[in-house]
């Protein structure tokens, strides 16, 4: 018996290294976090250059509905505004043409190729904004779940580091 477990050992302690190999990299892949209250983890997405997700609200001032099309940046630790789409003009909503491109479509005005960039995003919840985000195949309801006035945090990281934010 104990010969059989002295001829063993090194296998014991191959699959033991491979269990903390595998641990650190899944530890280490970047992840898009959205994270309420400071505290509170909403979402954690694997998030790679490109991996896209939606804002929506109702734009406090117009009343009207506005969704903003971003997408985690080529850096790969921050995020690219890509697109706004919106039903009216009016006060703190994007126009002018160095801002990108901007067209009608149906009823609504579209302005793309903006390629604002963000190193984090800081959202809040409002009064009768409806705030939504359409990240990884899912919608969340934020204003749904979290009281007016509730910071919501989206930055992107390390599963490791996101985790101890």
């Amino acid at each position: 018996m104990v010969v059989l477990l002295s001829v063993n050992r090194p296998i014991v302690w191959l699959c033991v290294l491979g269990i903390l190999l595998g641990a650190v990299d899944i530890l280490l892949q970047p992840c898009l976090f959205v994270r309420a209250a400071g505290d509170t983890t909403v979402a954690i997405v694997p998030a790679q250059p490109g991996t896209p997700f939606s804002i929506h609200f109702i734009h406090s001032v117009q009343k009207t509905p506005v969704l903003e099309n971003l997408a985690v940046d080529v850096d790969g630790h921050s995020f690219i505004l890509h697109s706004t789409k919106y039903q009216s003009f009016g006060v703190g909503l994007p126009f002018l043409a160095e801002e990108g491109n901007f067209y009608q479509e149906g009823d609504y005005y579209i302005l793309d190729g903006m390629e604002r960039h963000f190193p984090q995003i800081t959202l809040r919840t409002g009064v009768g904004t409806q705030l939504t985000l359409y990240l990884g195949g899912r919608t969340y309801r934020l204003f749904e779940t979290y009281p007016p006035g509730t910071p919501v945090d989206l930055f992107v990281d390390s599963l490791g580091k996101g985790m101890l934010r």
